[in-house]
């Protein structure tokens, strides 16, 4: 499964009241350690699809949901668990480093 665009409107329904936990990116289209880990997290959906959701949520298109989360800095990604903020990161880092901060958070 690819990664997911959600917005503002779809944040509720697509994040929190998802049936399985869920890797929220903050991105934006002009950050460059944003599009460093974009490959990274769509190997990551494909390969993990079933036990894990990852979407992306643009920064610039969508102001809500960042706001809400109190992102100041991108690339921001959190996991949600059963609606629930369980762990989350700021910066950009290697596949493997990725897929071990979700293994553990889920």
């Amino acid at each position: 499964m690819a990664t997911v665009a959600v917005t503002d409107d779809t944040f509720d329904a697509e994040v929190k009241n998802s049936p399985i936990p869920v890797v929220v990116d903050f991105w934006a289209e002009w950050c460059g350690p944003c599009k460093q880990i974009g490959p990274a997290l769509e190997e990551l959906s494909a390969e993990m699809d079933g036990k894990v959701k990852i979407v992306k949520v643009d920064v610039d298109s969508n102001p809500n949901s960042p706001a809400q989360m109190g992102v100041r800095g991108i690339p921001a990604l959190f996991i949600f668990k059963d609606g629930e903020v369980v762990s989350n990161m700021v910066s950009a880092k290697p596949k493997a480093a990725l897929q071990s901060w979700i293994e553990e958070s889920i």
